[in-house]
């Protein structure tokens, strides 16, 4: 029989939680969120954009089909810690490659599971996300609120540096180590692919693999850069398209990659923002970004689309926004969130550029948003 670990949550304002060790032994440190989505979970965990954070997943049960090489959206887990009600033991899938345990201890994750994980998520709503810390092994709840109240806040934090890639590639020659054989499945008819292979510029901030799964399946040639390089390092493959893509952190704390799209928006190159891309295209057009409560995370958040009326059920993971008043006339609101009414997308009216806040290639959730890479396509053909 195995030996259950005691590990402890504390908060930074003294709340603290007892379970056990469902992960790797030791000690987390980052803020501490929450995710509503049903399943998901190992792509959750190596979403690049939780970085920095404790992800507590709402759902009760965690882990029961297991994790694949095929479903991870980065090379190895991002999060700083993990928290769940209850670790399923086993993995019961055909396509399972091990255990969720095994995966954490593997890439070294400190998890906590047997947490209220409901009662947990109620104080974060209502207080909003905080600091806290994961332990293992006898430890004492007093230390661990005081270390969690000396951890740096989000707000200000540069963690794209930490997540993006150290030198330029292009997407298909890593496609084959990066699950793309499992995602053929969900393909793109050829009537709606691109004539001819289009070639797209990305910044990686903390680009998810979907992201780049998607936009080759619809026909483009995808490029990527560290989220420091040179505009002109970017032009000089003379691309059709430029993407910014998703990643952690607060986007005001990021001036080198606000210039550099504010340089870009001068080229007239068609261009596409998801999630973080969005704030800081936000922030070159002259916006403002502040932080959510509690941030949206989870696979069911509802979005309009204020054209058509259509409301999208979106995949969701920011704790910052754009704020709408803030964005000059020439940024036009184009989608909004129907939970809290903040800010989902916008367009340039006199350039081809626009960008949603949530994640239209999914991965964890819906794909009712899938039309925004079609969007991005049809732009770029008609250059």
């Amino acid at each position: 029989m195995a030996t259950h670990v005691n590990a402890l949550l504390a908060l930074e304002d003294g709340t603290w939680y007892r379970g056990v060790a469902a992960g790797a032994s030791g000690e987390a440190r980052g803020e501490v969120v929450f995710n509503t989505s049903m399943t998901g979970y190992q792509e959750v965990l190596t979403d690049p954009s939780y970085a920095g954070q404790i992800v507590t997943m709402t759902a009760p049960l965690i882990g029961n089909y297991g994790v694949t090489d095929g479903d991870a959206e980065s090379q190895a887990p991002r999060v700083a810690g993990f928290v769940m009600r209850e670790a399923s033991p086993l993995a019961s899938n055909w396509r399972a490659d091990g255990t969720l345990r095994d995966y954490l201890v593997r890439y070294d994750i400190v998890a906590i599971a047997d947490v209220d994980t409901r009662a947990l998520t109620r104080v974060l709503r209502s207080a909003g996300v905080m600091r806290g810390v994961i332990a293992t092994g006898q430890v004492d709840p007093d230390e661990l609120v005081e270390k969690a109240r000396a951890i740096p806040p989000m707000e200000g934090s540069d963690l794209v540096l930490g997540v993006t890639c150290d030198r330029a590639f292009a997407w298909r020659e890593r496609a084959a180590d990066a699950g793309e054989v499992d995602h053929r499945e969900f393909g793109v008819s050829p009537a709606r692919r691109a004539p001819r292979r289009l070639r797209v510029a990305a910044y990686d901030f903390g680009i998810k693999w979907n992201i780049l799964r998607r936009l080759d399946a619809y026909g483009c040639d995808v490029h990527v850069f560290p989220a420091a390089a040179p505009p002109a390092d970017l032009l000089a493959i003379a691309p059709d398209g430029l993407f910014l893509s998703n990643g952690p952190g607060d986007p005001a704390a990021l001036p080198y990659a606000i210039d550099n799209v504010r340089e870009l928006l001068q080229t007239d190159v068609p261009m596409f923002g998801i999630c973080l891309g969005h704030q800081i295209l936000g922030l070159a057009v002259g916006g403002q970004t502040f932080k959510l409560k509690f941030g949206h995370r989870g696979a069911n958040h509802p979005v309009k689309e204020l054209r058509s009326g259509r409301v999208e059920i979106t995949s969701q993971n920011h704790g910052f926004a754009v704020d709408p008043g803030s964005l000059p006339p020439e940024a036009e609101v184009t989608h909004l969130n129907l939970y809290d009414g903040t800010l989902e997308g916008f367009r340039h009216t006199s350039k081809p550029v626009f960008s949603v806040q949530y994640h239209p290639e999914a991965s964890p959730g819906p794909h009712d948003a899938d039309y925004l890479f079609q969007q991005f396509l049809e732009s770029m053909e008609k250059r």
